[in-house]
């Protein structure tokens, strides 16, 4: 017993998210007690500086890209990255381009978009980005990079959100001239054939509870595998082959990652409704207190269907640490989707954090 217990430790120490997992924090704990019902999937990467390298060193807890969770607004950052660079080989367009979609009011400019999308997971900031994308453009343009698998079908929160064809932008060239884009007509997603496509035990639709499993398989799919992916190459393009990089001049990528760690409050959201781990769920999420200026997170969250998801690159500056964490859980505990009684708060936001601040503190005592 003694013999087995060590080898126990010894197997913790040399892998630090299990060492995490095996928390006796009880908001760690409630979790790993009761694994099937909350499909947990994470991968942290320890980073290591050397020299003019970086080495990742990957560690994954029941990572699967064939075990489907639905990623909710995690989509607005390949189509935040993929609008960048589409801008830049646009010779008429910048960031601060101003433009509506026809048959909107609202103006507005790419960087604005994006910023949006970041600071408070804006849904109509995203569904711009989208129209002026195309769902196949779009994943193409992520596929190409080598990240994958990704389906990105349709819109987030609006009636007929899986339209397969754009809404053109009306697009200011000055204060006075404006042009119009041409629709995009996609290809209607198909069917997924993935484990957990179907979930649950009954749904409701137009307030009324159906009995039966609720469909995923015409929704969007970005696995934490390509989530990872892209975090890193974002956050060290150095550390790939120019193919895999993406086409970003030095201002855009700049922009983009201030927007990514930029908190509601300074881009003059109300504090008290959007305070700084509004959308930070990592370390932070289950407290309404400031984050330290020393540290910074430059993430997507989503949550929706029951399902959290945090895919962040987490730094703090005094004390020269960084890493990275994708975790995604589903709370979903009576098993019926869109009743919109999830334990987000009770449950998934507090082991989210929790999660954070253990590998936060494996990192702070880590040997370099």
């Amino acid at each position: 017993m003694i013999l087995l217990c060590a080898s126990c430790e010894k197997e913790r120490s040399k892998d630090p998210l299990k060492a995490a997992l095996s928390s006796e924090n009880p908001l760690i704990k409630r979790v790993m007690d009761s694994l099937a019902q909350y499909e947990l999937q994470v991968r942290y990467t320890q980073i290591n500086h050397q020299k003019d390298s970086i080495v990742f060193t990957d560690f994954d807890f029941q990572v699967d890209k064939n075990n489907y969770f639905y990623p909710a607004s995690t989509v607005k950052f390949p189509a935040a990255v993929a609008a960048l660079e589409k801008i830049n080989e646009t010779d008429s367009l910048s960031v601060h381009t101003k433009f509506y979609i026809e048959g909107d009011s609202i103006e507005t400019t790419f960087s604005k978009t994006i910023s949006e999308i970041f600071a408070v997971s804006d849904n109509a900031a995203n569904n711009r980005l989208i129209e002026f994308l195309g769902q196949d453009h779009l994943n193409e343009r992520i596929q190409n990079k080598n990240i994958g698998p990704i389906r990105i079908a349709h819109r987030l929160s609006i009636p007929n959100a899986d339209d397969v064809t754009t809404k053109p932008l009306v697009i200011y060239l000055n204060d006075s001239t404006t042009v119009s884009s041409k629709s995009i007509i996609n290809t209607y997603p198909k069917p997924l054939a993935l484990h957990k496509i179907e979930k649950g035990k009954g749904f409701y639709t137009d307030e009324v509870l159906q009995k039966g499993a609720f469909d995923f398989s015409l929704k969007n799919y970005y696995p934490v595998q390509a989530q990872h992916a892209l975090l890193k190459r974002i956050i060290f393009p150095q550390a790939f082959t120019a193919d895999k990089r993406f086409n970003l001049s030095e201002f855009q990528h700049e922009l983009l990652l201030n927007h990514m760690h930029t908190l509601p409050k300074d881009l003059g959201y109300d504090a008290t409704e959007f305070y700084d781990s509004y959308v930070k769920f990592l370390m932070f999420g289950d407290s309404t207190d400031p984050i330290p200026e020393y540290i910074k997170i430059y993430n997507k969250v989503g949550y929706a269907y029951g399902t959290l998801t945090d895919c962040a690159y987490i730094q703090d500056v005094k004390n020269n640490i960084d890493f990275m964490v994708t975790a995604t859980i589903l709370v979903n505990k009576n098993d019926v989707f869109n009743d919109n009684t999830y334990e987000y708060d009770e449950v998934g936001i507090p082991f989210l954090a929790q999660l954070g601040r253990e590998l936060y503190n494996y990192e702070l005592k880590r040997k370099r």
